[in-house]
């Protein structure tokens, strides 16, 4: 079909920006470690289970109240409406010195430009605009609790629990190895920063995510991209007013930049993923279409808990997405495997 444009102009599109952190490194071990339902697919599996073994009980504490209420939402939420989220004195005033109704609206998940009126009542703690909340967040497996979390617990009481979580964290888990924890990040932000003069934005942005396609929105103006060590390979995605953030797994050459032999890690995530006869199974039945987990389980004849299992493996891999309760195939993310392969071998 040939298509006359008479629109006179080209379709919008955002910036983007990126930024690194060993607060938002802190916020993101945090949300892993609690994280039971991906817990087994992260990299630091093993290490984040040694490391349950050892801490102090006081941090201990801290994490099964994060992993009640999931205030690790909290955390990146504040961080992303700090101006300087890299010193965590000041990142602690910051918590201190905000009213009960700013941490409020601060922590309630965005929703859009329409809902804003809706999320600062809410913070104000209107019943029925926390109804609102929870009911347009229904399809989120935590928001709804979340929302009523935060319209309801003591806010001095979540204050200390965020301040003393972050702190103990970062204390024990970060302090010790900050110098290449930094590196690594600064290596992966400088190695995207000079990517991204020489690719359009939308490009840009599905490269460095590892397969991520991110189409202009509306009300969003600006992409923060932050890179992450500590929840490989996932890229957790969240709203502000106006910016998408993408947290996102550094690549291998940024923890190894002396080695040219070491491939990406979606190349080698996306590798294993194929190489199990169930998983090739599930990928030619979406390739096929979209399917519920109910009608895989059928169709391969396979227990519930062993198909989400393969399931999440082939999500990590940036392989399978899942949307309105259906597993898609990721069709750019296929097609171009032979492709990432060959910029491996020839780079």
């Amino acid at each position: 079909m040939n298509v006359l444009n008479i629109a006179g102009k080209k379709r919008e599109t955002y910036q983007v920006h990126l930024d690194y952190s060993l607060l938002w490194e802190s916020a993101l071990g945090i949300a892993a470690i609690t994280n039971n339902r991906l817990f087994d697919t992260l990299e630091k599996k093993k290490e984040f289970e040694r490391l349950l073994e050892v801490i102090p009980n006081e941090l201990s504490f801290e994490l099964k109240y994060v992993e009640l209420n999931n205030t690790w939402k909290c955390l990146l939420q504040l961080l992303n409406y700090y101006q300087d989220p890299h010193d965590l004195n000041t990142f602690i005033a910051y918590i201190e010195g905000l009213s009960e109704r700013e941490i409020r609206y601060i922590c309630l998940p965005y929703l859009g430009k329409n809902t804003q009126n809706i999320r600062k009542r809410a913070s104000d703690q209107d019943v029925d605009s926390i109804q609102v909340l929870k009911e347009l967040t229904c399809d989120n497996h935590f928001f709804p609790d979340y929302i009523e979390f935060i319209c309801n617990v003591d806010v001095m009481d979540m204050k200390k629990h965020l301040v003393s979580v972050i702190s103990k964290w970062f204390q024990k888990v970060i302090n010790p190895e900050s110098d290449k924890i930094t590196n690594i990040l600064k290596n992966d932000f400088n190695n995207k920063e000079l990517m991204k003069e020489k690719m359009d934005v939308e490009e840009f942005v599905h490269w460095a995510t590892g397969g991520i396609k991110y189409v202009p929105e509306p009300d969003v103006k600006r992409v923060l991209l932050i890179p992450q060590l500590t929840y490989r390979p996932w890229t957790i995605e969240s709203y502000m007013e106006e910016t998408k953030v993408f947290y996102y797994p550094i690549s291998n050459e940024s923890i190894n930049p002396e080695d040219r032999y070491v491939p990406n890690y979606f190349l080698i995530q996306k590798h294993k993923a194929l190489g199990e006869e169930v998983r090739l199974k599930m990928i030619k039945l979406l390739n096929e279409r979209d399917h519920t987990l109910q009608e895989i389980t059928d169709k391969l004849d396979l227990g519930k808990s062993t198909a989400h299992h393969h399931l999440k493996i082939l999500r990590a891999a940036k392989l399978v997405d899942i949307k309105s309760s259906k597993y898609r195939l990721r069709d750019t993310s296929i097609h171009s495997l032979h492709k990432e392969l060959e910029l491996y071998l020839n780079q």
